[in-house]
């Protein structure tokens, strides 16, 4: 190896290191960190070092636009560089999130449980869990989390309960069904536009193994928590009635559409290997839909509201993530990584799923996820190439390792710093302590049953 090519080494590895560590501390924004770095990736990496005006434009990927694979074509394999599929789905979804607050989605749903409960503390506990799972299966796990902390809170009040252990279950159980679809958390979308699954590929893999843990964390904090909300009833009275659901909906229209266009959103992920369309084209589809509700029903100035509402520090930090990472990768150094995994698992391809599954976990409790999954996508598919592996499973261990063990600590998910900050905001804070008493067993729990379903079902 040159002397140029080390240096060009050296350089991507120090600028990936900086902003790993710029982020963790949390100092600057983080749209902010990983731009710059991108930036200095292809000024000194590609520039400076290389002399490769062609590593640049791979980098931007923006011809990726005008090839007729992005927007229709079963097969969406990304090659190295920014991953517009990845952004243009967020951003739709995120748009369509918008639009279903507006449209007072949320509040009716979660309103409609606590009646259906007859306002019982414990069965809304349950219940709770399940609509976080299951919602979190198709909306971003942070916009869920938001909107059910909100809501539990608005009930405490009514209900006179501590709105905490709910708090708590809902995040746990965000980020669990989050990791059961492609379109759940924010590392299955990069993991899915990259290696091309498909939304069905996660429902059979990583699906299973979320509903067999769900089951497992149901029963836990059940056992948790029953005892208390219990005795908070009891001293309440019994059962106390809430706002009846249709409060919830101040336009009939536009509920309806906006919720038809969120089945439409279902249905077109649930189906996209079938019909051929990519997760960029459902997104703008989507997008584009929301849109023209929220301008037929509110007016163009709730149309402006609702694109002003998406988070585009998340886009950008997400755009200059995947330029720091195609550093490493053009550098090679991904692949000395991938080599090193490889030699100290002997080759055993059990021992590698392993290494993937609890590294994920034990580095997601405590940096966020997203860097970590876009870093390991080119390590799996280089380890997988070298030990002649079905890439799949090292996908499916890395996808359950970076979204359950970021449950573990109260930063190690975007969706805990939420569900945290809404709870301090409402007067009740969760402290490190309590947040880390039930999360981090709960975390152990989901990552053991995790860990036995990948040996049986694959090893």
């Amino acid at each position: 190896m040159g002397v140029t090519a080390m240096l060009a080494q050296v350089i991507a590895i120090c600028i990936f290191l900086g902003m790993f560590l710029l982020i963790i501390l949390d100092q600057f924004e983080r749209h902010i960190i990983t731009l710059v770095s991108g930036a200095l990736v292809l000024i000194l990496v590609f520039g400076v070092c290389m002399h490769s005006p062609a590593a640049i434009w791979e980098a931007l990927n923006l011809r990726s636009f005008f090839t007729a694979s992005f927007w229709y074509g079963a097969g969406e394999e990304s090659t190295a560089g920014i991953n517009w599929s990845t952004i243009l789905f967020i951003a739709g979804m995120m748009i369509m999130v918008e639009g279903l607050g507006k449209a007072g989605f949320f509040r009716w749903l979660c309103l409609s449980l606590a009646k259906l409960v007859h306002y019982h503390v414990v069965p809304l506990l349950i219940c709770f869990m399940c609509l976080s799972a299951v919602l979190s299966m198709f909306i971003d796990s942070i916009t869920v989390v938001l909107f059910l902390a909100t809501v539990t809170l608005e009930l405490a009040q009514t209900m006179k309960f501590d709105p905490v252990p709910m708090i708590l279950s809902e995040i746990f159980c965000a980020n669990l069904g989050g990791a059961a679809t492609m379109c759940g958390d924010p590392p299955n979308i990069i993991i899915g536009t990259s290696l091309g699954y498909t939304f069905f590929d996660f429902i059979e893999n990583t699906g299973a193994i979320v509903a067999v843990c769900f089951a497992a964390v149901a029963v836990y904090f059940w056992l948790c928590f029953r005892k208390e909300l219990l005795r908070e009833e009891r001293a309440n009275g019994g059962p106390v009635v809430c706002p009846e659901p249709s409060s919830a909906i101040t336009d009939r229209r536009a509920f309806g559409a906006s919720a038809a266009v969120f089945l439409l959103a279902v249905v077109l992920l649930v189906t996209h290997a079938q019909t051929g369309l990519t997760v960029a084209c459902i997104g703008v589809i989507v997008a584009a839909l929301t849109l023209l509700v929220m301008a037929l029903s509110h007016g163009r100035a709730t149309v402006l509201e609702v694109i002003r509402g998406v988070d585009y520090k998340t886009l950008l930090f997400f755009i200059g993530l995947f330029v720091s990472v195609c550093g490493l990768e053009k550098t090679g150094v991904l692949e000395i990584i991938a080599r090193f995994i490889t030699n100290i698992s002997g080759g055993h391809v059990a021992t590698i799923v392993v290494i993937i599954l609890w590294l994920s976990a034990v580095t997601s409790a405590f940096v966020d996820n997203i860097p970590f999954a876009a870093t390991m996508i080119p390590v799996i598919r280089s380890i997988a190439a070298v030990e002649g592996m079905d890439v799949g499973v090292l996908a499916w261990a890395l996808s359950l390792g970076t979204d359950l063990g970021g449950n573990a600590t109260p930063i190690g998910a975007s969706a805990n710093v939420v569900g945290t900050s809404v709870s301090a905001k409402g007067g009740y804070p969760i402290g490190w302590g309590r947040y880390c008493k039930y999360c981090v067993p709960a975390t152990i729990l989901v990552m053991a049953v995790s860990t036995v379903c990948l040996f049986l079902r694959y090893l």
